[in-house]
């Protein structure tokens, strides 16, 4: 069962920075789309970005030019760099990822257990 672990959570005052990190517990055979998601209290779980193994990223509106997403292919290791916070940005982030666990084609998705983000002054 794969498993991924986030860190670097915590607070920072507006118009700070903070760096996210998520790596997985074991080796993984072959990881495809990596991303972070978000969830704030009463609202659901959206996507804020994601980058494929080949590094073409896809970020949410509310972040562009924000959030940085970028990724170790070789420790399949995925962070976001997160600048200019804003107290919107307070949530719970997620690490997913998704790929294959064995060379039989063996699919795999799966989320980190979160990291709180706070953004207030």
């Amino acid at each position: 069962q794969v498993q991924l672990v986030e860190s670097g959570g915590g607070h920072a005052q507006p118009g700070g920075s903070l760096e996210l990190h998520c790596a997985p517990t074991q080796f993984i055979f072959s990881v495809e789309d990596m991303a972070w998601y978000r969830q704030a209290p009463g609202k659901e779980r959206e996507l804020v970005a994601q980058i494929s193994v080949y590094g073409n990223t896809k970020y949410a509106d509310a972040v562009k030019g924000r959030f940085t997403i970028s990724r170790d292919n070789g420790k399949n290791t995925v962070n976001l760099q997160m600048s200019e916070l804003k107290p919107e940005d307070t949530a719970v982030y997620y690490c997913y990822a998704d790929g294959f666990t064995s060379p039989r084609g063996t699919r795999f998705a799966t989320w980190g257990q979160g990291t709180q983000v706070i953004v207030s002054s």
